[in-house]
């Protein structure tokens, strides 16, 4: 049995994939908290609040199935989640991104902060409001080797769709041989 186990070394694992998944929204968290935010001093729109949002949501995914750790299926349930998640996050940063293009006549007007629409609308006008962006959505205050961050951000969200698909890749290993 252990034998069988070393020789099936071809796909990637699960565990690891998840590992890494999990480490990289981490890392992408930290980056933007502590860099760009306390560093640069950089404040976050509504849009990247909303990405940073579902960056958490793919985290807390991806360490539930590393810890969890289920066989095939249940990795593929996770792997579905995540995916879709990553759907979502690919739809913001690409909002965000034709915001960034528009020429500056065209730029919605400032609105008000993400936590003041929480606080103040229903949940469903907030996201509303939050998707259509703002002013402070379509400025770039940053970008890395000619990447903005929304573009950066939709690096990642690929990458991690990307670890996602690897999973329901991976071949069902046979435990009876």
């Amino acid at each position: 049995m252990a034998l069988n186990y070393l020789a099936d070394q071809s796909g990637p694992r699960y565990r690891g994939l998840n590992l890494l998944g999990l480490a990289t929204c981490i890392g992408s968290i930290i980056f933007a908290v502590v860099y760009l935010q306390g560093e640069l001093g950089l404040d976050p729109c509504p849009l990247c609040m909303a990405s940073r949002l579902v960056i958490m949501a793919m985290a807390v995914v991806f360490l539930l199935a590393w810890v969890h750790n289920p066989r095939q299926l249940g990795q593929r349930v996770y792997a579905t989640f995540n995916f879709l998640l990553g759907i979502g996050g690919v739809l913001l940063s690409a909002r965000h991104i034709w915001l960034q293009s528009l020429p500056p006549s065209e730029v919605p007007e400032c609105g008000p902060g993400l936590e003041y629409l929480l606080q103040n609308f229903p949940l469903q006008d907030a996201f509303s409001i939050i998707l259509n962006g703002s002013g402070e959505c379509a400025e770039i205050q940053w970008s890395l080797l000619g990447l903005t961050i929304p573009q950066q951000t939709l690096l990642l969200f690929i990458a991690l769709m990307v670890l996602t698909v690897l999973q329901f890749r991976k071949k069902k290993r046979n435990y009876f041989a």
